[in-house]
């Protein structure tokens, strides 16, 4: 009888954490389009070229940086790009910008 239930708790937790794997996976894919959707709107606007800051970002889609980070290492649509100092010419801005379908 304790075999059957440890056999049981066993299949259990096994479900429990495929299903909390593939919930995580689906708010990181939600983040990740999240992010493409909004870049691809703003260069399609026309006014610039849809490059925006992490600072934006996270104004803007209510992410963190390191969520903002994550979502375009995952997306073949978004490119980062470095803002220099003028005077130093070391980075002083990542910027992301949508580039379409790769």
């Amino acid at each position: 009888m304790l075999e059957q239930i440890a056999d049981l708790s066993a299949v259990i937790t096994a479900m429990v954490a495929f299903f909390g794997y593939g919930i995580y996976q689906l708010h990181q894919l939600q983040k990740r389009r999240r992010l493409v959707r909004y870049l691809k709107k703003e260069r399609e606007k026309g006014l610039d070229e849809g490059q925006r800051t992490t600072l934006h970002l996270m104004a803007q889609l209510g992410l963190t940086e390191a969520e903002i980070l994550q979502a375009s290492f995952r997306s073949k649509q978004i490119v980062r790009k470095i803002k220099k100092d003028d005077e130093t010419g070391l980075a002083r801005e990542l910027l992301f910008q949508w580039v379409g379908k790769a």
